[in-house]
């Protein structure tokens, strides 16, 4: 689904991103974890083609990413508040994200009500702009719209920070369904240990750059995560 070949990133002369080879199969949960600075925001900036590798290349579906729109129709993804529309209500940002996946209004309403757990009364019919909810809240709205559409792949940059821990389970309730029901390709990035080896059936570790770990998520994953960080 998504392969990586001779991939680096440099910015001031430093390699903050070096990964020979790397893929992530159709319909498979793939973690990414690693310290601040590891490269994780980096990778997944450069599978959505939000800036642009020193050397390789990035492919999805056999299509390279960079400078290519092929990809996109079929790609959900939420990374930081900069992928919302700040000046938008919660409604009009859904409705607006709705259309650009051709969802009518009856499409649009049947998907947010299937999430009304995790808004918990604290999103919609709130009538304040995204820019005036909790970073929380913001974090559940960019979600939520980037798994609008039916994505084949889902990317999402530390999706549990900022979340309280009843959304965290709800959030995590979410991802497994998705995965079993649409066989959606998921790459996860966290700090959080527990949560990414509980929705993910692969972690990768990168550290300064570079793959260090590549594991098949099993009841000692977390234990080794757990003992590796530790060092």
């Amino acid at each position: 689904m998504i392969k990586v070949n001779n991939l680096t990133k440099i910015y001031n002369g430093t390699c903050v991103l070096n990964i020979s080879n790397l893929s992530v199969q159709k319909g498979e949960s793939f973690g990414l974890v690693g310290n601040n600075g590891a490269g994780k925001t980096t990778f997944f900036r450069l599978i959505l083609d939000l800036i642009r590798a020193n050397s390789g290349e990035i492919t999805s579906k056999d299509i390279n990413v960079a400078g290519n729109e092929g990809w996109k129709h079929y790609t959900g993804s939420y990374l930081d508040e900069a992928f919302l529309i700040e000046f938008l209500t919660a409604e009009e940002y859904f409705n607006f994200i709705g259309k650009l996946h051709n969802m009518s209004k009856g499409d649009i309403a049947e998907f947010l009500n299937l999430h009304a757990d995790l808004f918990n009364d604290e999103i919609l019919g709130q009538k304040k702009y995204i820019r005036d909810f909790s970073k929380g809240n913001q974090k559940k709205i960019g979600i939520i719209a980037a798994m609008m559409g039916n994505p084949e792949v889902l990317i999402l940059d530390e999706p549990f920070t900022n979340l309280d821990p009843s959304s965290q389970i709800r959030l995590k309730k979410i991802l497994r369904e998705l995965k079993a029901k649409y066989d959606v390709t998921m790459l996860i990035s966290s700090h959080d240990l527990m949560h990414v080896t509980e929705v993910c059936e692969r972690i990768v570790v990168l550290e300064k750059g570079l793959v260090v770990n590549d594991l098949v998520t099993n009841e000692n994953t977390l234990k080794q995560l757990e003992n590796y960080f530790a060092v």
